[in-house]
């Protein structure tokens, strides 16, 4: 059944606030397990409507327009929640900046409990404790937290097996951070692999290893090759994993980042046509929604716009 035939006017999301009884379910070491719940952040808790003067910083393309941002977001999350996905809200909190819409990067769930992670930008830095205290009101474990000098983001980190996770080295994930983490997880049984990301457009742009590869179920990958290191590809391949290509042309639209809600349906952006077509080509059922401010502009897709919770 497709996604868009489990779309109703019935929807739900789990309360923002209060100890919920239902988190004691989380974890799933997966990126394709059947997507059950989510944490996710309104963009005006991000501050995007209060006309935030530092956008061009952060590496926005252009001045944010918060009113788009909140429908497309909005949409995003109706998605969601039609496929019967729980989603909760994260509450406002002062020192945030528009960047924590992206809610998927300043933490990470293991079966155990959450990893905190530490921001490399300087604005994103209060995400983090943030997400700590989401954790904390809701009786989730945190298992650790990255340190300085350690920099260690969820963007940069994909499971390729229930005990092996592969992290992406770059100008967001170091050395340090990639450290830590194999002393948190690797006692837990977890192998961990480094794939070594490009320059690309250089440190003030984020380059996550999502951002060149999605997974769409156990055996199949949307990539972008050309900016994948060989050894990755390698590695891929090594694991008999069927590669689709994304369109180059739809890059800097993000067309490589979709979000697999199980292993057949994908949430995507509207606006990458053409790797859209070849993902329902290759079988998969999409869902797309409109992602021009809430996702292009900002940098981050489907997944950045999640925090999985709990996948199965």
């Amino acid at each position: 059944m497709g996604i868009s035939a489990y779309l109703t006017e019935d929807l739900h999301s789990l309360p923002e606030t209060g100890t919920m009884s239902f988190l004691d379910e989380f974890g799933g070491h997966t990126m394709v397990g059947r997507l059950r719940l989510v944490m996710m952040c309104r963009p005006g808790v991000a501050g995007w409507s209060s006309g935030n003067g530092s956008w061009h910083k952060m590496g926005y393309h252009h001045h944010p327009d918060f009113e788009t941002a909140q429908r497309q977001h909005e949409v995003l999350v109706r998605c969601l929640q039609a496929a019967g996905i729980q989603t909760t809200f994260l509450t406002p909190a002062e020192g945030l900046s528009m960047d924590a819409v992206y809610t998927h990067d300043a933490s990470f769930m293991t079966d155990f409990g959450a990893i905190i992670m530490r921001m490399t930008k300087p604005c994103r830095q209060t995400e983090p404790q943030y997400h700590r205290r989401f954790y904390e009101r809701h009786q989730i474990p945190v298992i650790g937290e990255i340190q300085p000098p350690g920099t260690a983001e969820a963007g940069d980190l994909v499971w390729l097996g229930q005990k092996t996770l592969l992290v992406g080295r770059g100008y967001r994930t170091n050395t340090e951070g990639i450290h830590q983490l194999r002393d948190l997880l690797s006692p837990k049984g977890i192998e961990i692999i480094v794939a070594p990301l490009s320059h690309g457009a250089g440190p003030d742009f984020c380059l996550h290893l999502m951002s060149l590869i999605s997974l769409l179920d156990e055996h199949t990958a949307l990539v972008d090759s050309p900016l994948l290191a060989v050894q990755t590809l390698e590695l891929l391949k090594k694991r008999a994993m069927n590669l689709i290509e994304m369109d180059e042309a739809e890059r800097n639209t993000l067309g490589c980042n979709v979000l697999a809600l199980d292993e057949r349906h994908l949430v995507a952006m509207e606006e990458n046509h053409c790797t859209n077509r070849r993902l329902r080509e290759a079988g998969f059922e999409l869902h797309t929604f409109p992602a021009s401010e809430i996702g292009i502009n900002g940098g981050g897709g489907p997944t950045c716009l999640t925090r999985p919770l709990l996948r199965s």
